[in-house]
């Protein structure tokens, strides 16, 4: 039986880090990894929605992954999604991912063409056999994707020994439960029900708004171990008001957060790539407003 601690607790979801030209900067990358180990996170999971992976080329995600392991191999635990939308460039992905080290490799089902369970089974175990000594998990995002995991396909997929669990980002928690139940191991996906999904018997959370605020869902993880569950809904309310703001600008949320992080004095990761709508100036109040409230909610709680 493999021991599976060390995907326990919280892996932001690491972002895009561009140049003032949109290029991926090898420099941001290892500024950005030194700053959240920094942070105390457990893990990072790089290359996944949060990372805009799906308007980056084979070449630009493997710079991107090298850059991140040249500071985390072996201080944190990596998590590298791999999946693009043919199997070729994901099995060189996952490839690439075991030569550097990374603990797990991730992918999504093939979007677009809504194939059958057993042809995601194959696209995914194609996947995993490019990297047949690295843990595989299942990243499960049905709104996004447009193909749902279900307890038969995840029953399939576990005959494959590499697969450990499923990064579970639908939105129902009885998912969590559901995967739980069939073995695997389950991280939540929505930022916005960390508590409930670890209530629920997630190991962790990966998140796309964690970098933002890693104090406050470290938190929340360390109070549901205690068992603290008021204490924790309470910053899991704030931290879904924070959320519900960053949304509410014009410009991408992650081109949001990355302005936040710049106005919290962390490091500057460019902009969003297109189409993704980049910060707007309209924009600018909020950004300095939601910098200034997880500053007071991290001292408050944390």
């Amino acid at each position: 039986m493999k021991d599976l601690s060390k995907y326990c607790g919280i892996f932001p979801a690491f972002y895009a880090c561009y140049d003032e030209k949109g290029d991926i900067s090898p420099e941001r990358v290892r500024a950005f990894t030194a700053y959240l180990i920094e942070k105390g996170v457990n893990g990072l999971y790089v290359g996944g929605s949060s990372g805009e992976c799906i308007y980056q080329s084979v070449a630009e995600r493997k710079l991107l992954l090298e850059n991140v392991m040249a500071v985390a191999k072996g201080r944190i635990v990596i998590i590298a999604h791999v999946a693009c939308n043919n199997t070729a460039d994901s099995r060189e992905l996952a490839a690439h991912a075991e030569s550097l080290g990374v603990d797990a490799i991730a992918a999504i089902p093939p979007i677009y063409f809504h194939l059958p369970p057993y042809g995601i089974a194959k696209y995914w175990n194609d996947i995993s056999d490019a990297a047949p000594n690295t843990d595989f998990i299942i990243y499960n995002i049905p709104q996004l994707a447009g193909v749902a995991l279900s307890s038969q396909l995840l029953r399939e997929m576990l005959k494959n020994p590499r697969v450990i669990g499923v990064k579970n980002s639908s939105m129902p928690v009885q998912d969590i439960e559901m995967w739980r139940d069939e073995g695997a191991i389950v991280f939540n996906g929505p930022d916005e029900q960390l508590l409930s999904g670890l209530v629920a018997g997630a190991i962790g959370g990966i998140g796309g708004t964690y970098a933002a605020m890693p104090e406050l869902y470290l938190k929340i993880y360390s109070l549901v171990q205690e068992g603290r569950i008021a204490e924790a809904r309470e910053i899991q309310d704030a931290c879904c008001h924070v959320i519900y703001k960053m949304c509410a600008c014009k410009g991408n949320m992650y081109a949001v957060i990355k302005g936040i992080l710049r106005a919290q004095g962390g490091p500057d990761i460019g902009d969003v790539r297109a189409p993704l709508y980049p910060l707007q100036e309209e924009d600018l109040p909020a950004v300095m407003a939601l910098a200034e409230e997880i500053a007071a909610l991290v001292k408050k709680y944390c």
